[in-house]
């Protein structure tokens, strides 16, 4: 093969590239507007776990802000959350479309499953957050409100609108791609990295390295940490399965040739 060949198949490669690359930043844009249109029902949305946490209060609950720009800033921001979280799909399959003509048949149908299941566990670890572990944490955080009868002044809770969504949005993001455990696990296993014995011999040592990783990505409450680091360990006793299931096929494989 020539060096001009050579050179012809890169350039291709770099504008197919470059093509992925702009159809995922006009889909992201689109989206972002759009979200930006609807940023009040997504802020409505994202706000609910509080509001359904405190909604047998005796006090008055709101969401204040304390800089002009807070709020325009922070609906730009949620909008642009959103736009990522509903592009991700896109974004795989932009990747497919760009690494599937260089894959052998065989090679496609092992990799077709990863592109369905990461968005899958993504979404499965926004829920988990969403519907358990946020309005655990609300309440755990406000049980620490005084009256006032031994402090002498009350101490209450005057959340910012943006720090809340902010953390909302980054604990999404932190379940989400904490989730992904078992796909990154697999992958490694299908390349020869690891194996099931691998991963068994160094449980206790993952263990620990999963409560550190909750402890950083998490705020440092009990209730947000261990939400994160049970699922992890479920996820990581799954992966040690799949990847036993992968060698297993793979023996089928060589026994057959």
């Amino acid at each position: 093969m020539s060096k001009d060949t050579n050179e012809g198949g890169f350039i291709s490669h770099l504008a197919e590239l470059r093509k992925r690359l702009i159809n995922t930043l006009i889909f992201l844009f689109g989206l972002f507007i759009i979200c930006y249109l609807f940023s009040d029902y997504i802020y409505g949305f994202l706000v609910e776990p509080y509001a359904a946490a405190v909604k047998d209060d005796t006090v008055d609950r709101r969401l204040i802000f304390t800089a002009l720009q807070e709020t325009f800033l922070t609906y730009l921001k949620v909008s642009f959350f959103t736009a990522f979280f509903f592009t991700s799909p896109f974004i795989l399959i932009q990747i497919w479309k760009f690494v599937a003509p260089g894959l052998y048949e065989h090679e496609k149908s092992a990799i077709i499953p990863y592109f369905i299941v990461t968005p899958v566990l993504f979404l499965i670890g926004g829920m988990l957050v969403y519907y358990l572990i946020m309005p655990l944490a609300i309440k755990f955080f406000l049980s620490f409100e005084s009256l006032g009868t031994a402090t002498n002044l009350p101490i209450q809770l005057e959340a910012k609108v943006n720090e809340y969504l902010s953390l909302v949005m980054k604990l999404i993001f932190a379940f989400g791609l904490s989730f992904q455990l078992p796909v990154v696990l697999s992958l490694l296993a299908r390349i020869g990295i690891i194996d099931s014995i691998f991963l068994k011999e160094r449980r206790k040592y993952v263990v620990v390295m999963i409560f550190a990783a909750a402890a950083i990505l998490t705020p440092p409450d009990p209730i947000t940490q261990i939400g994160l680091a049970i699922p992890l360990l479920l996820l990581y006793e799954l992966s040690i399965i799949s990847v036993k299931i992968i060698e297993n096929k793979n023996k089928e494989k060589n026994a057959q040739y």
